[in-house]
């Protein structure tokens, strides 16, 4: 963080951009790892909601959605979310639609 609050740019940030780390690292097979359920939160972590929403969304506790998030990262060897989000949006084809109803509130 910078003296503003406001996170810096920093080698990671960087690391991220050019493709280097855990992101690029994440194989389509890797997929095959994760339970029905991991799928489905990892497929709608790109609408950008927060943990809350999310399991609004998918009719399950915020509790459970955090679980879900920290079994993906680890199962996938990514860092955080925002490296979830972007195996999400990298894999989305594969990750199918699975019938999620994106629109529920």
């Amino acid at each position: 963080m910078n003296g503003d609050g406001a996170p810096k740019a920093g080698a990671q940030g960087t690391a991220l951009l050019h493709g280097a780390g855990g992101v690029e690292g994440v194989d389509v097979s890797a997929l095959d790892t994760l339970t029905p359920r991991e799928r489905e939160v990892l497929r709608v972590l790109p609408i950008g909601d927060g943990n809350r929403a999310l399991a609004r969304r998918l009719g399950i506790a915020e509790r459970t959605v955090k679980a879900h998030l920290t079994s993906i990262t680890r199962k996938l060897g990514l860092r955080n979310r925002v490296e979830a989000t972007l195996v999400s949006v990298r894999w989305a084809e594969q990750l199918g639609s699975g019938g999620t109803c994106l629109n529920r509130t």
